[in-house]
């Protein structure tokens, strides 16, 4: 009986990728080009590098290639059973998103092929049931279940296998994918990093030890020790679009525009080069952090430019299976944060809904538009914003969208609701509102205004500037270099009479502009400020 299922199994299988049709040999990707990975499989010799390389597209979050790599060795070597543990790894996608009923039916059928094609070793089993573990179960389980029961297989794949870098790796990456929503104590990124910090000061070149390990230090606080990962990722894997992109998360956090514009670009370009294999979506999270990174370094034209390109590209397919076309939401965020950071309230009240944007991107231009509305003195139709975001709230609570959704749009109804109230003259009942939000330690994603910094502005607009200077400074302690911060810290710093600091942080925001062709007042009144107490200390 076991043997006749045996045998099913590889004729479906087969019939599978013959209906998928031929895989399409594009250029191979090198070692040099994707990073160097040791993973020994009980397959033909010919499978071997082809193996190799599906892995080191696995480290580098190049899952659809991936799966194409995965799924030709499966059809060169029909008894290969770490070909469809591959493509069972390459269907979830482990630190973004959840695996719809879909995907967790067929990444079940690639484990239970894996399974019943008997690996040879141990070690393979081991793999093998690990990724059972999480396909495995009612279709009712909790994708933190599955994460949980991932990660405790693969503690003991990486236990039982000391020596292997890959074990080690992916039971890092499972740390981080089964991390428990905003986990203060950050135990699993604990757990990751020394298991990931011992494999990377023997093995620099491998791609997943130095992305995993950038991921774990992509807090505010931690960020200094992802700086060198950041540098070395995309030296050995510069054809991966995600590798280039990588790193500047890291320069994100730090604030080190250059990097963080250098890094994008590289991966924009590798990602339309790589286009045909997969994979065309990436450029758009890489285009995230490049306008952000513009905003902040005074290339306020050149954020200008990208908006362009991206409204004048057409409508993507859905990525990922995730449900939605990321030019849309790129456009959403980057039409709210312009005028915002611009401080160019007139334009963010009049902005309009983009067409086929999901509501959780409809929050969005609601939330601009209130504070927009705020600053030009219209309470009445800002609170009409809130109230459409509250409605959002509410009809999405009904759905099966995960908590951090929902805590994303009830985060823009209570920012929206502080400038109402402030606008409306009770700024003290917006000063709480924004403070609530400030002390949560919720991590600032770089494609919003940081709630603390709101709070110092608010602060600041109340002429309380001692406040506002402390409040400014907490931010710039986990949003490092932002433009508005550094600007605003200089003016609260000089009405509490601290010129020193004052001239201190409008030097660092000239000094990151430097280059730049930006008009913003906000440059020239920082550089004439310098200017005359230049002048001051010359006459001494």
């Amino acid at each position: 009986m076991k043997t006749f299922l045996v045998i099913l199994l590889m004729l479906l299988s087969c019939a599978a990728l013959s209906l998928a049709g031929e895989a399409q040999h594009h250029e191979d990707l090198t070692q040099e080009q994707l990073g160097m990975v040791h993973f020994p499989v009980s397959c033909t010799a010919s499978a071997q590098k082809p193996f190799q390389r599906g892995v080191a597209l696995l480290h580098s979050f190049w899952y659809e290639q991936a799966e194409t790599t995965f799924e030709q060795i499966a059809k060169d070597d029909p008894k290969c059973a770490m070909a469809h543990w591959g493509i069972a790894m390459s269907l979830w996608h482990q630190l973004w998103n959840h695996p719809d009923a879909a995907t967790i039916k067929r990444g079940l059928w690639e484990a239970k092929i894996a399974n019943a094609f008997h690996p040879e070793s141990d070690r393979e089993r081991d793999y093998v049931a690990a990724i059972n573990a999480f396909y495995s179960g009612s279709d009712k389980r909790k994708y933190q279940s599955r994460a949980n029961a991932y990660s405790k297989a693969m503690q003991k794949v990486y236990q039982r296998n000391p020596e292997d870098h890959e074990a080690a790796a992916f039971y890092a990456l499972s740390l981080l994918a089964s991390e428990p929503e905003r986990d203060t104590r950050e135990v699993n990124r604990k757990k990751a990093a020394k298991i990931l910090e011992k494999v990377f000061s023997v093995e620099p070149n491998h791609p997943g030890v130095i992305h995993y390990l950038i991921h774990t230090y992509d807090t505010a606080h931690m960020a200094p020790l992802g700086l060198p990962a950041a540098r070395r990722y995309a030296q050995i894997a510069p054809a991966a679009p995600h590798a280039l992109h990588m790193p500047s998360h890291i320069f994100a956090r730090l604030g080190l525009w250059q990097d963080d514009i250098n890094s994008n670009l590289a991966s924009i370009a590798a990602s339309r080069k790589y286009a045909e294999m997969g994979g065309e979506g990436h450029e758009f999270h890489a285009m995230d952090f490049l306008f952000y990174a513009y905003m902040q370094s005074g290339r306020e034209n050149d954020a200008h430019s990208l908006m362009k390109e991206v409204n004048a590209m057409p409508p993507m397919k859905d990525m990922y299976g995730m449900g939605f076309d990321p030019r849309i939401s790129a456009l959403v965020a980057f039409e709210a944060m312009y005028p915002l950071e611009l401080h160019h309230w007139k334009e963010a009240a009049e902005l309009a809904v983009v067409p086929g944007a999901s509501p959780e991107d409809d929050s969005i231009t609601h939330w601009a538009r209130a504070i927009g509305l705020a600053h030009v003195g219209k309470a009445n139709d800002a609170r009409k914003e809130v109230a459409e975001i509250e409605a959002i709230r509410k009809k999405l609570s009904g759905d099966k969208k995960s908590k951090s959704d929902i805590d994303s749009i009830v985060r823009d109804r209570q920012e929206a609701e502080a400038w109402t109230e402030h606008a409306a003259g009770n700024g003290q009942d917006g000063i709480k509102k924004l403070r609530s939000i400030a002390d949560t330690g919720v991590f600032e994603a770089s494609a919003q205004v940081p709630a603390r910094e709101m709070l110092a502005n608010m602060l600041l607009e109340m002429n309380r500037p001692s406040e506002a200077l402390s409040e400014y400074e907490a931010n710039l302690k986990i949003n490092s270099n932002r433009f508005d911060s550094l600007y605003g810290a200089a003016r609260a710093a000089e009405r509490a009479g601290e010129t020193d600091k004052a001239s201190g942080y409008y030097g660092q925001l000239v000094k990151n502009c430097d280059g730049s062709d930006s008009a913003r007042p906000e440059l020239s009144e920082a550089k004439e400020w310098l200017a005359k107490r230049q002048n001051v200390s010359a006459r001494k």
